[in-house]
């Protein structure tokens, strides 16, 4: 079994932050996150309990992608294909989580954290989709219990994109069965852990998972192929549906619900047709493809047709809708912008695209300011998720379960100053507050991410991260974001 360094065993002070390397790391005074902080006043307050977290997911931070009896998953094999992830990057080492965990979770409390968003590694646990690997489970089992010491809330997701890759040699998620694989998994994860977790989400960004992974081929398993896209996406909320079933049985305790990764959607001219109907056809692949069959028990019609050449029927079955829109107790929001859409060409040959049906849309820029990723820094776009969601499904709860923003870092003696990431925090902070000013039902904020990490097909050069990673030492370095948020959460507001 691969055992976490020994750390050091010295009581550690507010103004200190230990990796597991021994290295010591200053917190600024002005920036403390400890008691002395704790009465501060904000001008802008979130309600009593709001819970405040920060998330991460499995093959982004763990490495140790052979360790204790792991098996391979479609990301292992994805980036071993030349040219699908920047620079050839691939899940080793990533942050070392793995290894460093305890480090990390004393590190979440420093910080001042209440809850942590992580995701549970198929892989590790079922590695080919089958027998149970105890080992791998006792990763997970030892998390939990340092969170727990250390007074933070898990918040496990189940499915963070990394499928055994043994399921998608039998078709991965264009096959049905593999919704079934994931009960199986599920259960596995319950029986082990389920004593000691209040909140469980089954899937995190189906969309990503379905669309990007089997009609763009931008992510794992890069198959381009539409119709394998439009089954998968039916297939994930199955499992969606068959997940719940065994959490309900397993840990009838405990709150359970899906993170969607959900977009305001507006047409770039409001009075071109063209313009309109690419934005209700973004729309409805988007956002309506889950929303509608978890939350209204149906499939759009419009939907429906739209994906009629592309076999969607074909794949539902009798039971399903009620299987999949078996109440849930949250919703997890995941915003990073808005979706401005055309529906003109730009004359350009069409890549392969995530937008079934719809794969001549565009999306213009305005002028707006950008993250890392390339993305446009829209935060009101956050409130009017937010109570358009609590507009349409009112006895929903919500929970923001990612919003963050990559920049590029730069370590200096000092630190890491990141002035562009604290404002895009602010600004999204008091997006989400004005939310609740208007009666939403916003439970919980999650910043993406913790720790910088392995960014998909970007590999490592996105940074997300509160808290910068040296690749090569594994130092951490919170920035001041970091700090920033520390003091947010100490003042429960702004």
């Amino acid at each position: 079994m691969n055992e976490a360094p020994g750390h050091r065993s010295t009581e550690v002070s507010h103004h200190i932050l230990p990796d597991e390397k021994g290295f010591r790391v200053p917190m600024p005074d002005d920036e403390r996150t400890g008691p002395a902080k704790a009465g501060g006043q904000a001008s802008a307050p979130f309600p009593d309990g709001f819970l405040w977290g920060a998330a991460t997911a499995s093959f982004q931070i763990e490495g140790s992608t052979a360790a204790d009896g792991r098996g391979g998953s479609i990301w292992d094999t994805f980036c071993a294909r030349p040219g699908t992830v920047a620079n050839g990057d691939t899940g080793e080492p990533a942050a070392d989580h793995y290894r460093l965990m305890p480090a990390d979770v004393r590190l979440m409390a420093e910080l001042g954290l209440r809850a942590y968003r992580f995701s549970v590694a198929w892989p590790r646990v079922r590695p080919d989709g089958g027998a149970v690997n105890a080992a791998g489970l006792d990763f997970y089992d030892r998390l939990l219990d340092e969170l727990l010491e250390h007074g933070i809330a898990p918040w496990p997701t189940l499915y963070h994109w990394d499928l055994p890759q043994a399921l998608e040699d039998r078709g991965g998620w264009t096959n049905r069965d593999t919704a079934h694989r994931f009960a199986d998994y599920v259960d596995s994860v319950l029986e082990r852990l389920g004593d000691r977790v209040s909140n469980w989400t089954t899937l995190n960004e189906p969309w990503c998972s379905a669309f990007l992974g089997y009609a763009a081929g931008v992510h794992a398993p890069g198959r381009t192929e539409p119709r394998a896209a439009v089954a998968a996406g039916h297939h994930l909320l199955l499992a969606h549906g068959e997940g719940l079933a065994v959490i309900r049985e397993r840990a009838p305790h405990a709150g359970a619900g899906i993170t969607l990764n959900l977009f305001p959607v507006r047409a770039h001219d409001p009075a071109d047709e063209a313009d309109v109907e690419a934005a209700r056809r973004v729309d409805a692949l988007q956002n309506r493809f889950f929303l509608d069959p978890l939350l209204r028990g149906s499939c759009p019609r419009d939907l429906l047709s739209d994906l009629e050449p592309f076999g969607l029927g074909e794949h539902v079955k009798a039971d399903d809708a009620e299987r999949i829109a078996a109440p849930v107790d949250l919703l997890g929001v995941n915003y990073y912008h808005d979706h401005t859409v055309t529906g003109r060409s730009d004359g350009r040959p069409a890549a392969p695209s995530p937008w079934v049906g719809a794969e001549h849309v565009r999306f213009p820029g305005r002028g707006l300011p950008r993250t890392g990723m390339g993305w446009e820094v829209v935060p009101e776009g956050l409130t009017e998720l937010l109570v358009g969601l609590h507009r349409e499904f009112p006895a929903t709860p919500l929970y923001v379960t990612e919003n963050g923003a990559a920049y590029p870092d730069v370590v200096t003696a000092s630190g890491v100053d990141d002035p562009e990431r604290v404002a895009y925090l602010e600004s999204h902070l008091s997006a989400a507050h004005e939310a609740l000013r208007r009666g939403v039902d916003l439970r919980g904020y999650f910043y993406w991410s913790l720790l910088d990490n392995f960014e998909w097909a970007e590999g490592y050069a996105k940074r997300f991260g509160l808290v910068h990673v040296d690749y090569a030492t594994q130092r951490r370095t919170p920035k001041a974001s970091a700090y920033r948020y520390a003091r947010v959460i100490a003042e429960n507001g702004l």
